[in-house]
């Protein structure tokens, strides 16, 4: 018989299924500037506005029971700092992302000002990412990139490699479903 256990009840659990990799249309919710002491990053909140995986993010987080949920489609982009070494790798990455707000939204002239990126849309690219935590690693997916909805929508779009950690000899699983290694080690199982 199993031993009861002190909070034990019928809870559904979050799925924590990642989107796809792949090529997607979003749309952008919100942006936001943080600084650092190293430099600006511009965080760019987005959801899926086109196809099957449309409004995946909202989803996700309207299930998330949990108080500290957070939004999960972002994207990341450094703001170039001429006095960075890393100046001109950032500089290309940024001015992809106006490339791709621009192409993607007519009329539209990136102006410096991120809180007119709400309502735009751009395409996004996703990549498989291997993560490590406590000692536990796996396979999820993040925004790699961006690129103009064309790209997306004619499938023209650069595949991005996956992401493993370094010195790892793993591959994603990409049946879309958790592996045997991701649910029990088979050492614990008496068959």
């Amino acid at each position: 018989m199993i031993k009861q256990y002190t909070g034990m009840k019928a809870e559904k659990t979050i799925s924590n299924i990642p989107l796809p990799a792949g090529g997607y249309v979003a749309e952008i919710i919100n942006a936001k500037v943080e600084e650092y002491d190293w430099g600006t990053v511009v965080v760019i909140a987005f959801d899926i506005a086109e196809g099957e995986h449309k409004s995946f993010f909202q989803k996700q987080f309207d299930s998330n029971p949990n108080e500290d949920k957070k939004w999960k489609g972002t994207y990341r982009i450094i703001v170039p700092d001429e006095n960075s070494k890393f100046f001109q790798s950032n500089q290309k990455t940024f001015n992809n992302f106006i490339y791709a707000l621009e192409d993607s939204n007519n009329g539209y002239h990136y102006d410096c000002d991120e809180k007119k990126f709400k309502g735009k849309k751009l395409g996004v690219i996703y990549r498989d990412k291997e993560w490590e935590m406590n000692g536990n690693s796996g396979w999820t997916t993040e925004c790699g990139a961006v690129t103009d909805i064309t790209a997306i929508r004619e499938n023209t779009f650069k595949v991005l490699k996956p992401k493993p950690l370094k010195n790892s000899t793993s591959s994603p699983n990409t049946s879309g479903s958790p592996s045997a290694n991701d649910i029990t080690d088979d050492d614990d199982l008496p068959f």
